[in-house]
């Protein structure tokens, strides 16, 4: 009856500071007047504090702010490259010491610094280990990934302190309604009073290149061959503004993502919001930098029979912008033969609205890319019964392939010798580390 929401707790401080506002005109001695006028404006602002919280549904539970707040109950072990070893079930890199017998019951969460190569960004970011990572079951397992992309303001931790992910997550998986999955939460902006938007700034920070491509090469050199590699097999979330850099990212890198799920997103960058150090910043040298980073533009411009990652869009009920921006995208992505579920809930543009569309999302997410992956496999084993010879170790596979591409008009030969990145990952796994010859 109580919690940070409770209609019964705002009538009660609601009345009193009715009461002490009485008491402080009432009484005539000026240190309880003080006194009632300073309890008096304590409850005021814990009643606009309250007010806020309730608009945005934000903590739904004293709990979920404490833990929030404190960081003492979000289970996240604070660690750093340094402290990264090579676990017992194959190419496991997993924060030391760490209870196993625990992480088989609840998953593992740990804090990493992830340097980017590319972007020259640097920032912490967590990730979360599903309890199945530790299980012997899934020695050899390779566990897809979803990157997650929290909004403004915000940071990774809102995924699990307020939004429940991981808890949401494993209570799926246990109930057979999701697939588990390796969770990555980068720090989207770096800083509360910046607001990027997870673009490349003209002349400025390159969020997009940090977040598409060094996050996931440092998620990958970090757990190798536990995880799948960033391709059909890995997805994208977010919400609010994070929802728009799903959508975005995931069209400028079809070759990283394969799924999306866009929460309360907008469909078109929000140029007035986009600040640094809390001032207004321009992101694009000219309108065609502003076209190629609008999704809606984006998917217009897309020439028939390319492939587009699979998109799940939600909304909240009572926010119509946000209702009618998903009905719209999903229709442009109709035209190329995609079709996202568009799921709405009570609520507007909110958490609540977030931490109820969480779960159909994960659910439709993990069976995806489960799917994609074991497609994947089948592919990799049938490409391993006729293909090219594995280039020497140590030797650039992309290069070496690239040598190999057939000029304008030449034959390309039977289609696994057409898929490179195929071709690359049966190498890079050891099943060709022999191959000397061509297989015919």
């Amino acid at each position: 009856m109580l919690e940070p929401q409770s209609t019964v707790l705002f009538a009660l401080l609601i009345l009193g500071f009715a009461a002490l506002m009485y008491w402080m005109v009432r009484t005539r001695r000026i240190i309880v007047r003080v006194l009632a006028a300073v309890l008096a404006f304590a409850l005021a602002v814990q009643v606009g504090i309250l007010a806020v919280n309730k608009y945005f549904d934000y903590y739904p539970t004293w709990g979920a702010a404490i833990t929030d707040l404190t960081g003492s109950g979000s289970n996240v072990a604070q660690v750093s490259d340094t402290k990264l070893v090579t676990g017992g079930f194959g190419k496991a890199v997993v924060p030391t010491p760490v209870n196993r017998a625990l992480a088989e019951l609840q998953g593992f969460t740990f804090q990493v610094t992830m340097a980017g190569k590319a972007s020259h960004i640097t920032r912490l970011g967590l990730v979360y280990l599903p309890p199945q990572y530790f299980q012997s079951a899934y020695r050899n397992y390779q566990f897809p990934v979803i990157e997650l992309l929290h909004g403004q303001p915000g940071e990774p931790q809102d995924w699990i302190d307020v939004a429940g992910i991981t808890d949401t997550l494993d209570q799926l998986v246990n109930n057979g309604l999701a697939r588990p999955v390796v969770l990555v939460m980068p720090d989207v902006n770096g800083g509360q009073r910046v607001s990027l938007q997870c673009l490349n700034v003209y002349h400025g920070p390159q969020d997009m290149t940090y977040l598409a491509q060094d996050v996931p090469a440092d998620i990958t050199a970090m757990l190798g061959s536990r995880i799948e590699p960033p391709g059909p097999a890995w997805g994208l979330a977010g919400y609010s503004e994070g929802g728009y850099c799903a959508a975005n990212m995931a069209l400028h890198y079809r070759g990283t993502y394969g799924f999306a799920g866009v929460l309360s997103g907008y469909f078109s960058p929000e140029l007035t919001d986009i600040l640094v150090n809390g001032k207004p910043v321009d992101p694009f040298g000219d309108r065609r930098q502003l076209f190629a980073n609008t999704p809606l533009a984006e998917v217009r411009a897309l020439d028939p029979g390319e492939p587009v990652p699979e998109f799940w869009l939600g909304a909240g009920a009572n926010s119509p912008a946000d209702v009618q921006a998903a009905d719209y995208f999903a229709q442009l992505l109709a035209l190329h033969e995609v079709l996202p579920p568009v799921h709405t809930s009570p609520g507007g543009h909110s958490f609540g609205v977030w931490r109820a569309q969480i779960p159909p999302m994960l659910e439709w997410m993990t069976a995806g890319l489960t799917s994609a992956a074991a497609n994947l496999h089948r592919q990799v084993s049938l490409a391993s019964h006729h293909h090219p010879p594995c280039p020497p170790t140590g030797t650039d596979h992309g290069r070496l392939l690239a040598s190999r591409t057939p000029a304008h008009g030449q034959r390309t030969g039977p289609a696994p010798y057409r898929d490179r990145s195929l071709h690359y990952r049966y190498c890079k796994s050891g099943s060709g580390k022999h191959s000397t010859s061509k297989h015919h």
